[in-house]
């Protein structure tokens, strides 16, 4: 077999690459985890009934729910209908709110399947929201849908809410009134404006300093409302920070997708549980490493999950809100899905030069896991796009 392809490079050219890693076997874990993991998934375009930019969306219902069931099976979790299903970015809400249904309904089958869905306000159109009392209202609209098909709540950030809020007691007054709402305890999500710049500036505060105290305000008002929050920075110093204030029955779920190992690990004061992306691209190192974690074998942890950093600093790159494509391209070379089309049009938002690097660091971190058909995929890709070797 001929491991060796050329590729593009960020200088210009075209440079020789032979494969190197050993692909890490896909399989259950041996022992339940000492934290809790949920992996946002992505969905799986359907080329045939695409549209143009604002079409229908079209999706591949069944090659979706499979890859969900890809991730249970190894132990995490799935946060449905995240930033990582291109919500906000190709999946509306209506086939947001289908894809959850799905999802649920899709799993129920599956011992210790958990879901937990995201909830926000974007069936709304922004220019149509003029105060905070039509942003609870929103809310309340998709909480009462998510909660009917049995879905468990992550509390989205609203762009509609950065849009209108005038001071941060407009955060305290619209978070109390949607978590009163909460059938049960649900999972915040700080999510930092380099994933959305409609979010800049949320809770009412430019710097840090002044966003934490209200999000922890917000946490303290309704803390038994609140299971945990998900803080998207990719600071872990800020994270930690965070972490330390939290009411003990609060839990943080890590959202750094640059330095997740450290932060799951934990120090002496505390650890962070999971809530991440990079993990649909990463599920068997990730998997693997949580049940190492299990046994208390820290060097086997970080051996797996070290040589995906820098494949998920190169993913989340900035522009980071273009990070989608680089995951549902190795979900591409890996054979999950037989094309590499995204909803609008995302799978042309990297260059070839990103691309190929999203090839090499995989087979680096031991994520190709058929090396002679990712060679194949990514030279069929690399051809069209005037860069075949």
């Amino acid at each position: 077999m001929n491991l060796t392809l050329n590729l593009p490079s960020a200088s210009g050219t075209m440079d020789s690459y032979r494969l190197q890693g050993t692909p890490l076997d896909v399989r259950a874990p041996a022992r339940p985890f000492n934290r809790i993991a949920y992996s946002a998934a992505h969905v799986v375009a359907d080329p045939l009934r695409a549209g143009e930019l604002n079409a229908e969306p079209a999706i591949d219902w069944e090659r979706t729910l499979d890859y969900r069931r890809y991730l249970i099976e190894q132990g995490l979790g799935i946060a449905e209908a995240m930033d990582t299903a291109q919500r906000g970015m190709g999946l509306p809400w209506h086939s947001a709110l289908e894809l959850i249904t799905r999802t649920v309904e899709g799993t129920r089958d599956i011992p210790g399947a958990s879901i937990a869905s995201g909830c926000g306000t974007d069936h709304v159109a922004l220019n149509s929201i003029t105060n905070c009392d039509q942003v609870i209202q929103a809310y309340a609209e998709q909480l009462e849908a998510v909660q009917r098909v049995g879905g468990r709540i992550i509390l989205m950030a609203s762009r509609a809410l950065a849009r209108v809020a005038r001071t941060p007691d407009d955060y305290r007054r619209v978070y109390r009134e949607v978590l009163a709402m909460c059938d049960q305890p649900v999972i915040l999500h700080w999510l930092g404006e380099m994933f959305d710049p409609e979010l800049a500036g949320y809770w009412g505060a430019k710097d840090y300093e002044g966003a934490a105290r209200v999000c922890l305000d917000v946490i303290g008002a309704s803390v038994d409302r609140v299971d945990g929050i998900k803080i998207s920075l990719l600071d872990d110093a800020k994270e930690i920070s965070f972490r330390r204030q939290l009411p003990p029955t609060v839990k943080m779920y890590t959202g750094d997708d640059f330095n997740y190992p450290s932060l799951i690990a934990g120090d002496e004061a505390g650890y962070s549980h999971a809530l991440l992306g990079i993990f649909d691209a990463i599920a068997p190192a990730a998997s693997q490493a949580l049940d190492a974690l299990a046994a208390n074998d820290l060097d086997t942890f970080h051996a797996l999950l070290s040589p995906t950093v820098l494949l998920s600093r190169h993913i989340f790159r900035a522009p980071t809100q273009y990070y989608k494509t680089g995951v549902v391209f190795l979900a591409y070379l890996n054979g999950f899905q037989n094309h590499f089309f995204m909803l609008g049009g995302h799978h042309g938002m990297r260059p070839p030069a990103y691309l190929a690097d999203v090839f090499r660091l995989a087979d680096q971190a031991g994520l190709l896991r058929d090396p002679e058909n990712a060679i194949a995929r990514m030279r069929k890709v690399m051809a069209s796009l005037g860069c075949g070797d």
